[in-house]
């Protein structure tokens, strides 16, 4: 293989939206799955809006659509998780959205007592289930990833996990997950923070009761983007919090709470106009591409990255992530006793990835942007670094509040 060949394939892919999205050509950004870049589009848009509500005021609400859009949105973030508009809504962040969908499960299974979620999972899908187990009197049981399967028995009243695991990105078989689960009677609740932009989801097919995520990784909304909760079409049951955007006539002003339909009635206070309108370009850059195509180049680009971190840094690092493509995200992670500093030489020298305690360089391989060269370019650059010890600068180990 040569990095001539990848060039011409750069040229011809039908996925690469490279040009939708503000990045600087000899940039190598491999960092998507923890804040997306933004899409050329969002500035414009957030500019227009502050003149728009500078202009109209209160009146914007009406005149400039504000009312609409989060249902506009959420009808553009529908197709990527396999959904019908009706079912998902954007709102709140991630662990706001947990908490109301593991509320419901547990709910649901009144005399259910367990809560099953994974042993080092992400920090925040952690807090909140032991909090709603505190708050409902539950138990948590935490198992490796590779035990979900076998450990979900009759009283457990849902499972939760992350599909792609956020340090790993070790990728679960959600269908067997679901199948499992509503076999005993349990429900099932998904984080697809690392999964939603990058794979095919289809959370009908997954046999799926609710699912999380958030728009600023992968989906590109921006720095504290909304983000979202889907609900089972099944699942007609009442919000947990029962705020006024969520009722069925919210200016109406009843005095009684009448849950909106589908998802809407999760919504609770007024939406995010700011934080939409940049989500709203950013998705439109999705349109017309299939999931199963995100998903074949996400396996594609972490397969090329692998092979030539075989190739040439055999010795220097460990792949940690699963080496069958259907088992891991659009992310590879790769562990080094000296990840931090390693990192923070890569950003200095263009290729920008993060870093996760206490010894892995995580890459994140989004489908829109990620060029094939840059996956060449990001293996010849830590090759460099690595041989060279310029990484053992002592400026390099100066810690970031953001590692």
């Amino acid at each position: 293989m040569r990095r001539d060949d990848l060039v011409a394939r750069d040229a011809a892919d039908p996925i690469l939206r490279r040009d939708r999205f503000t990045l600087a050509d000899d940039l190598i950004y491999l960092d998507g799955n923890s804040l997306g870049p933004p899409v050329r589009g969002a500035v414009r848009r957030v500019a227009d809006t502050m003149q728009t509500w500078g202009r109209d005021l209160v009146s914007a609400w009406n005149s400039a659509g504000w009312v609409e859009l989060v249902e506009d949105v959420s009808g553009r973030l529908a197709p990527l998780v396999g959904a019908d508009p009706q079912q998902v809504t954007i709102t709140d962040s991630t662990s706001v959205n947990l908490f109301q969908a593991l509320v419901v499960a547990c709910r649901l299974r009144p005399d259910r007592p367990t809560i099953l979620l994974e042993e080092g999972g992400f920090p925040t899908d952690r807090y909140v289930a032991r909090g709603v187990a505190d708050l409902l009197g539950r138990t948590v049981r935490a198992v490796p990833r590779q035990q979900l399967v076998s450990a979900v028995t009759g009283d457990v009243a849902v499972v939760t996990a992350a599909h792609v695991d956020y340090r790993t990105g070790h990728r679960l078989d959600a269908q067997t997950i679901g199948a499992t689960a509503h076999d005993v009677g349990a429900l099932v609740v998904w984080d697809l923070a690392h999964t939603t932009g990058a794979l095919h989801v289809d959370l009908p097919a997954w046999e799926a009761d609710l699912a999380v995520g958030c728009a600023y990784k992968f989906l590109n909304g921006g720095p504290g983007a909304p983000g979202y909760l889907w609900v089972a079409e099944e699942l007609e049951v009442p919000a947990t919090i029962r705020g006024w955007w969520g009722h069925a006539e919210p200016f109406a002003f009843a005095d009684a709470w009448e849950p909106a339909s589908g998802a809407s009635r999760f919504r609770n206070g007024s939406p995010a106009i700011l934080g939409l309108q940049p989500l709203d370009e950013a998705l439109r850059v999705f349109e017309g591409i299939r999931g199963e195509d995100l998903n074949a180049r996400a396996e594609e680009l972490t397969s090329l990255f692998i092979d030539l971190i075989d190739e040439h840094l055999a010795d220097a690092v460990e792949v940690v992530s699963p080496r069958a493509p259907e088992q891991r995200g659009a992310q590879v992670s790769l562990r080094h006793p000296a990840a931090y500093p390693v990192m923070q030489a890569l950003v200095e020298h263009g290729v920008v990835g993060d870093h996760r305690p206490d010894d892995l360089l995580r890459f994140g391989f989004a489908p829109l942007h990620t060029r094939w060269t840059d996956v060449w370019d990001a293996v010849a650059t830590l090759q460099d670094l690595l041989t060279s010890d310029l990484w053992k600068d002592p400026k390099y180990a100066a810690p970031n509040k953001v590692p």
